[in-house]
């Protein structure tokens, strides 16, 4: 449970640092005499902290979730042992739910003090670096434990939806292992991709009426963000019915060798897997590229607005402000990362008796490794796409429903309406570290998988 623990943790420290962060922001600008009027802005500054603190705890709810969803997957064996010597369900579901809730408050009170420490000190540097001495802002304040407590109550819920499985888990199945539903199976769960479906036209929906409303006041990007989580839940809900038409789509790109198509076909066996691995790149992709088109939407709306020209000031701030916050949204990048080698990590553990028959029935050391990698590459390379696509629509989104009122000068045109405006500097650098992380998340795997030996592993 460490990658859970380091999940909550940086959680914790990205809400308090956030806070620390976006309240300096605020005292700074109040000491400028030419913005530090601004109700707007305020406003705005308001909205951005806690939607940000949302999307941090939203990311750190899904990777646990479908961290805990793996290791139950992997528990198959022994949670249908203590079924059949008569040990509920339910008491096997509420030890997994105790779990969580532990990780939750270990993870979220180490996050807490390192991000309060950190907070104290990014505010001392940032006042003797820009000669803000003057500016009056205390970094322990109580609002500090609300990520924390946030954090770790999300935890706990989210190790008890992850732990759902073992309602699903008979006696029977202690003559088996660790077992994942095939695509198939989850074809056929109607139900379940019903709700995906209706999360994502209700979150599509959202998203379209807070652009709308954008146009009329800031308060349209609450609108618009509560449309981002209902859609992206419903694609991470229905994920196993888009990504594997994707992952098959990536895997022709790497020929037709024998250990291509063996990775190819593992990425589509078994698609439960495989989209809790790419789900949680897909959402680090996506949080980055959400807020690079947004902040360059940004200066879009800005220029529409002043005319074709926006002021110095407000240009120095936003560009600062974009800083800022794409520092600390790349910890949400961070959090999904750690939830990438941590379901990598699990998968190769739970598929011993697998990687040992193939290297029983002659398969090398090294072509298991590359089987391992271009499993790995198989998911970010799908996942990336995704991300790229939704984070550009999202940021789009979020900066139109948020600045779409708001007039600036000289010309203070309002309301205003743009296309997305789309970095490609930072998008073609988004792609290169999602590459990188794919080469360091198959580090450990690669290397456990290489290490089975052929009869231990049968004998499992």
């Amino acid at each position: 449970m460490g990658g859970s623990i380091l999940v909550a943790g940086i959680s914790s420290a990205f809400g308090a640092i956030l806070l620390s962060a976006t309240g300096f922001i605020a005292a700074m600008l109040k000491a400028n005499p030419y913005i530090g009027d601004s109700e707007t802005l305020a406003v705005v500054l308001v909205i951005m902290s806690f939607l940000l603190i949302g999307v941090a705890v939203y990311v750190a709810a899904i990777v646990t979730a479908n961290t805990f969803a793996t290791v139950i997957a992997g528990r198959t064996r022994r949670i249908a042992l203590l079924r059949l010597i008569g040990a509920s369900a339910r008491s096997q579901r509420e030890e997994v739910a105790r779990q969580g809730l532990v990780v939750g408050v270990i993870g979220a009170g180490v996050g807490l003090v390192g991000g309060t420490l950190l907070s104290w000190a990014g505010v001392e540097l940032a006042s003797a670096a820009l000669g803000l001495e003057e500016v009056d802002y205390a970094v322990l304040q109580p609002v500090l434990l609300i990520p924390a407590v946030v954090v770790a109550l999300t935890t706990w819920a989210a190790a008890w939806a992850g732990s759902r499985r073992v309602l699903t888990v008979t006696p029977l199945q202690a003559l088996g292992g660790s077992v994942e539903a095939t695509h198939d199976a989850f074809v056929r769960r109607g139900a379940r991709n019903g709700v995906a479906i209706t999360l994502f036209v209700i979150g599509a929906a959202l998203l379209a009426l807070g652009i709308a409303f954008g146009l009329v006041s800031p308060l349209g990007v609450i609108v618009a963000f509560f449309g981002g989580v209902f859609s992206f839940t419903g694609l991470a809900l229905g994920a196993t019915l888009v990504m594997p038409p994707v992952l098959r789509l990536v895997g022709r790109l790497f020929g037709g060798s024998a250990t291509a198509r063996l990775a190819a076909e593992n990425a589509l066996r078994y698609p439960e897997r495989s989209s809790r691995m790419a789900i949680g790149v897909v959402m680090g992709v996506t949080l980055v590229t959400m807020f690079a088109v947004a902040l360059e939407t940004v200066k879009a709306v800005m220029i529409a607005s002043g005319g074709g020209e926006a002021p110095v000031e407000m240009t120095t701030l936003v560009d600062t402000f974009a800083a800022i916050m794409m520092g600390l949204v790349a910890v949400s990048a961070v959090i999904a990362a750690v939830g990438l080698v941590n379901l990598l990590t699990i998968g190769v553990v739970q598929r011993r008796r697998e990687l040992g028959l193939l290297r029983a029935l002659g398969v090398s050391t090294g072509q298991v490794r590359r089987m391992v990698l271009l499993e790995a590459a198989h998911i970010t390379i799908a996942a990336t796409a995704t991300g790229l696509v939704l984070g550009i629509a999202y940021g789009w989104a979020g900066a139109q429903s948020l600045l779409g009122s708001v007039a600036v000068p000289p010309s203070w045109s309002a309301p205003t309406f743009v296309a997305p405006a789309v970095p490609w500097l930072p998008v073609a650098i988004i792609v290169v570290a999602t590459a990188v992380l794919t080469l360091v998340a198959a580090v450990v795997p690669t290397r456990l998988a290489t290490r089975v030996a052929p009869v231990e592993a049968l004998a499992d």
